[in-house]
């Protein structure tokens, strides 16, 4: 899949879940690690949870198994690493502590 193809597979599939708050950030002049970080919401723990791991699943049937996955142990945020494509799911008060949408907006 190309940038533009796996953006839009990623938020297909958190949309699938009802994340809230969606936000895709281009950051190809910003950062050296990726071209794209999409930052979305849940509403609990178990649901930031369910949220990246449906990413992971649906991601590895179509062949685009991720890089790299942290924070599934805690549910606060969870980081899913697609290379050119990076995944936030946060709860809202870890969402506004570390404001990335300001940071890399």
């Amino acid at each position: 899949m190309d940038n533009a193809q796996l953006t839009q597979f990623v938020i297909e599939k958190i949309e699938d879940l009802k994340a809230r708050d969606i936000v895709q950030l281009d950051v190809t002049n910003k950062s050296t690690v990726t071209d794209c970080m999409i930052v979305c919401s849940g509403n609990s723990k178990r649901h930031v949870v369910s949220i990246a791991e449906n990413v992971i699943t649906e991601a590895k049937q179509a062949g685009e198994a991720p890089l790299g996955v942290e924070g599934q142990d805690t549910g606060e945020w969870v980081l899913v690493d697609m290379g050119n494509v990076v995944l936030h799911v946060m709860q809202d008060d870890t969402r506004d502590f570390y404001q990335l949408e300001k940071l890399w907006g």
